[in-house]
Formats: structure tokens, sequence, C-alpha cells
């Protein structure tokens, strides 16, 4: 990996440790990461992609998975899992903007890295802390709300806090390409036997001028 590159993904993971409310710590398995930056080279926003969750009552009625579709197809969706403006930057409609830009070249990206596209973003907004506005202004679609668990929470006993469903197809098809049965996928391989150093991720520089 060039320097570079290993420069802004430091820089984005100690942005978003410091100034994400939820922290950061390096997810495991497949993940593209994205440091948005002006014309100039400073950063403005930082946006991580990651693994599904497994369960998602509201996702999976949208989709319309049955049976044994959500294990074999999961690997084609990716969760939103961290997005922040810097706290400095005050630019009238960035944060849609910087998602259109991101959910544009996401399935692309992760196909040269993983070897497969994305047919589905998914992201889940705090409902008592944010009012989702940027992810609707991005045409994001709100399908429902989680039951105040944890997508760990495989006790159904861990109180947390509701938030909005939030889903982004990249394909006008995605409901056919999700509800076909593929061959198990080496995502699901690798999710029930994780490496033991797990792939670095490369921070993908988003050029905005302004």
């Amino acid at each position: 990996m060039a320097p570079q590159c290993v420069q802004e993904r430091q820089l984005l993971a100690r942005l978003l440790s410091q100034h994400h409310y939820l922290g950061y710590t390096r997810p495991v398995g497949e993940n593209l990461q994205y440091l948005a930056q002006d014309r100039s080279g400073r950063p403005l926003a930082c946006l991580v992609f990651g693994a599904p969750a497994w369960k998602c009552a509201p996702r999976d009625q949208f989709i319309g998975w049955k049976g044994s579709l959500r294990q074999t197809n999961l690997h084609l969706l990716a969760n939103n899992m961290r997005f922040l403006i810097l706290p400095w930057v005050q630019v009238k409609h960035l944060a849609s903007h910087v998602l259109g830009l991101a959910s544009r070249r996401l399935s692309a990206d992760w196909q040269i890295k993983y070897g497969h596209p994305i047919y589905l973003l998914e992201s889940f907004v705090q409902r008592d802390r944010f009012a989702g506005s940027c992810y609707r202004a991005a045409n994001w679609i709100c399908v429902g709300q989680t039951q105040s668990r944890s997508r760990n929470d495989s006790q159904r006993c861990l109180q947390v806090p509701c938030k909005d469903v939030y889903l982004y197809p990249l394909l006008h098809d995605f409901q056919t390409r999700l509800q076909t049965q593929l061959p198990l996928s080496p995502w699901l391989a690798t999710t029930l036997c994780p490496p033991a150093e797990p792939s670095a991720a490369l921070a993908h520089p988003l050029k905005l001028k302004l």
C-alpha cells in the first residue's frame, strides 16, 4: 500500500475516533472507507461501509427475503456504519452530496477489491439523536425502525436506542437480484471462519471542488 494511502487511512481513523459519537475501531471483514476532501486536500467528511446486519425485519421485508435467501445473498449488501461531517465544516447540502458521491462509486470499488458488486446499501440512524435529513435528501428510503436491540444481541436482552432503517438501492432490479438463489458466497465462509489478519481497508479519497 502506498504511503499516502496509509496516511489517509490513519487520518480517517483518527478523525472518526475523535469526532464521531460512537468512536471507531477498524472493522473486520469486507469494508471500504472514504475520505472526502476539498480541492486543496483538506478533509471534509469520513464514511465507512462494512458488513450488513445479519437480520433486520424491515429491510428483509422490503427486499422480499425468505428462507435461506438472506444467508446466501447478504454479502451483496453494505452497511454505512460510520458517516461524519467534520464539526468545523459548514457547507450547505454537503452531507447528501457526499452520500451521493460515495453511493455512485461504491459497487465498482467493492467489485475491484472483493470480486463482487453491492446491490443495496443500509444505514441505521439513531432516532433520538438524528433526524436522518441527509439520507432522505440523498433519496435513501426509510423502511421502518429497529426493535431496540443490538445487531449482536442473540439473547434479545440488550436494550439499545431505537434506530430508523434507511436503504438505498444501487440497481433498479435489486429485489430480483437479491431474491435469486446464488451459491454460498466466499464472504459467508470468511464470516463464519474469519482470517486471523484481515486485510487493511483503503481510504478512498473523494475529491470535492469547494
